[in-house]
């Protein structure tokens, strides 16, 4: 569990995180709160967001599926003005190239980057002063994946949104930023791990010592680690930071 700090004085900021209901996303809500913001969780699946939200009484939830352009329209239409949206929500799934079919091509962009895009953008028409957007990507925005080509070109299509929209709002007092980290101790890991067994055999100490070995320190990031920069990113010592895309992944090139 992230604890708050002093780097980020959110009293009172109103926060979005999309896919908050595990993983980097729930431990986000959780350090916001915290630090004093009043934060608004999002998903499909109100059981989840309602377990993230039971841990701290400033977290509220909205179940809205980033991938519909109606439901993030009515979530910060509802919402009203915000202080920080930050674009988590993703998912991955991996095949070989030649047998990716298109339906696997599609879900994967409009999870991985059109949810993005809807959210950045609603949530920039609510964007106070001052205001600050994230969008979660990866290292997979970086640097090339094998099996995994269409996440590897969602995660690339985020990297390239943020650095664009940078330079279109460069001119007020709004930053934009794309957190990208390494293999993260998340549900989502766990999913890529079974998968890696059920496709080659490989027992799951041996399926994550394979990704733990693409950190140069041979281990996985830990949520808080992504939370405290995007804590960081909200505080009063990262205004010149915009339209960057910093990755949190030990050294991993």
């Amino acid at each position: 569990m992230n604890k708050a700090n002093n780097m980020a004085p959110l009293s009172g900021k109103r926060t979005v995180i999309t896919g908050g209901g595990s993983g980097i996303g729930a431990d986000m809500a959780l350090a916001f709160a915290e630090a004093g913001a009043e934060v608004t969780i999002t998903g499909r699946r109100r059981e989840a967001l309602e377990a993230t939200a039971k841990r701290h009484p400033a977290i509220n939830i909205q179940v809205a599926d980033v991938t519909r352009e109606a439901d993030m329209v009515a979530l910060f239409e509802t919402l009203g003005a915000v202080d920080v949206v930050i674009a988590n929500a993703g998912a991955a799934e991996s095949a070989p190239f030649v047998r990716t079919g298109l339906d696997q091509w599609q879900r994967m962009l409009e999870v991985n980057l059109t949810g993005v895009f809807l959210t950045l953008r609603e949530g920039l028409r609510q964007l106070r002063d001052g205001g600050r957007l994230i969008a979660v990507a990866s290292t997979a925005g970086l640097k090339g994946y094998a099996y995994v080509a269409p996440y590897c070109a969602a995660k690339h299509g985020v990297v390239g949104l943020v650095r664009s929209l940078a330079q279109e709002v460069a001119g007020r007092d709004i930053t934009i930023n794309a957190l990208c980290p390494g293999f993260t101790e998340t549900p989502l890991l766990e999913a890529s791990i079974a998968t890696i067994v059920s496709k080659t055999g490989q027992s799951p100490d041996q399926a994550r010592a394979h990704l733990q070995a693409n950190n140069p320190g041979g281990r996985l990031i830990d949520p808080a680690e992504v939370t405290d920069t995007a804590l960081w990113l909200c505080g009063p010592h990262s205004r010149a930071i915009h339209g960057q895309a910093i990755s949190i992944s030990g050294g991993e090139t």
